[in-house]
């Protein structure tokens, strides 16, 4: 019987890990990207090579959306398509860091419906399918319960604070936190580690596609920054930002924003 598609981004990301750790992030061969889109490292090379031989010879009807592989038009046409982030966290595993992630997911008509973050250097696996629930290491997770955004700990970065985003000039009361990999802060506030994240940028597709899926099955609300549902699969890959948290808390932040 064919592995499930979770079954199979579970595999699939165990063995990316597999693949990054026979890496040292500080030796790794590094270099930028064109149009200042960031680092690589020849690992994110490795693990995207091996991850999209493995998941489109297992499923070679989806398409496939990865940051490292280029982008075509033939993936609009695909019912079910494959989201990658080889290495979400690339500067953070050149550094030698720990904190970085596998990030894989489908998406079927724009939906997320099966997802993997991976930590190998951490040893944690976040994954859910969609109406089955969010889960570490095997152990169900669940949103934090806080309601009051005032003092709540919040995953963002500092710019995202700067006054000209907020209602009168003036940003929300919280105890600000970071994490290098956008997928880990996302999977994060879905295990109630933190009480919400938040990103005014725009937003890679590969970045959240899976944190999207494991927020929601663990009851958080997840959007844009504008409070639309986060929709994938788009010509252009990305999204105008994110919001995550419990829903009085993601309700509060969304209030407190200047209109755009």
């Amino acid at each position: 019987m064919p592995a499930s598609d979770l079954d199979l981004l579970l595999e699939a990301a165990h063995a990316a890990g597999n693949v990054a750790l026979g890496f040292s992030g500080r030796t790794a061969r590094r270099w930028d990207k064109p149009d200042g889109a960031g680092p690589v490292t020849e690992a994110d090379i490795a693990v995207n090579t091996m991850l999209e031989e493995k998941l489109r010879t297992a499923r070679p009807d989806y398409g496939w959306l990865s940051e490292e592989s280029d982008d075509t038009a033939e993936r609009l046409n695909r019912e079910h398509v494959f989201i990658i982030d080889p290495i979400d966290g690339t500067r953070s595993f050149a550094e030698g860091s720990d904190i970085w992630a596998h990030s894989i997911a489908i998406a079927r008509a724009g939906e997320i419906t099966a997802a993997v973050v991976y930590l190998p250097a951490r040893q944690k696996t976040f994954h859910a399918a969609k109406g089955q629930g969010a889960f570490l290491n095997g152990a169900p997770i669940r949103v934090g319960k806080r309601r009051d955004l005032s003092g709540a700990e919040v995953l963002t970065t500092r710019p995202n604070l700067e006054a000209s985003h907020w209602r009168g000039a003036t940003a929300p009361d919280i105890r600000r936190a970071h994490r290098p990999s956008l997928a880990y802060r996302m999977a994060l506030v879905a295990q109630g580690k933190f009480d919400g994240m938040l990103t005014l940028r725009p937003a890679w597709e590969w970045d959240i596609a899976a944190g999207d899926l494991i927020l929601r099955e663990a009851g958080a609300e997840a959007t844009d920054r504008r409070g639309n549902p986060l929709v994938f699969n788009n010509p252009h890959p990305s999204q105008d930002g994110v919001i995550a948290a419990g829903g009085a808390i993601h309700a509060q932040i969304l209030a407190k924003l200047r209109p755009i």
